[in-house]
């Protein structure tokens, strides 16, 4: 397994991976999600020129890829309330279902959090949605923990 950043050549597997977890919050919250494309082609371009907003690939040796991790770029620089860490979110990090169970999600992750070691920043945040449960266990083993926690009331 080799890890690098998304190029143009991914676009249609990511597409596929998309799909996959669109349909895992679909399912978990159809009240909220419907199945539909989360970018257009032209969106996943320019988001791939875009440096605040990397993409990770974990590829076989064939460089097909096997999973993602999209992260954004995040700091409030002179904010009145916060301080200006750097702060690496994870957007969106997907296994292909054909190779979940070999340790790509596991391997993405530790690549991403050694990159952002390497690039100064000061912690690594995502959401994850309640109904997703296998996700929240997974980040857990990996040793992230709650910081903040988002409610609703449904009218």
């Amino acid at each position: 397994m080799n890890f690098r950043k998304a190029e143009t050549k991914d676009i249609p597997q990511m597409h596929e991976l998309l799909r996959q977890v669109n349909l895992v919050h679909q399912i978990g919250r159809p009240d909220l999600f419907k199945l539909a494309n989360k970018y257009t082609d032209e969106e996943l371009v320019e988001i791939l020129k875009d440096s605040t907003r990397p993409i990770f690939a974990a590829v076989d040796d064939n460089d097909t890829m096997l999973g993602y991790c999209f992260c954004v770029h995040q700091q409030h620089i002179n904010d009145n309330l916060l301080t200006d860490i750097k702060t690496l979110y994870i957007d969106d990090l997907c296994v292909d279902e054909n190779a979940r169970g070999q340790h790509v999600g596991k391997n993405l992750y530790n690549y991403v959090i050694n990159w952002a070691k390497e690039n100064g920043y000061y912690n690594v945040t995502l959401n994850v949605w309640n109904c997703n449960e296998s996700a929240m266990k997974f980040y857990n083993a990996l040793g992230m923990t709650p910081y903040k926690v988002g409610m609703e009331q449904i009218l």
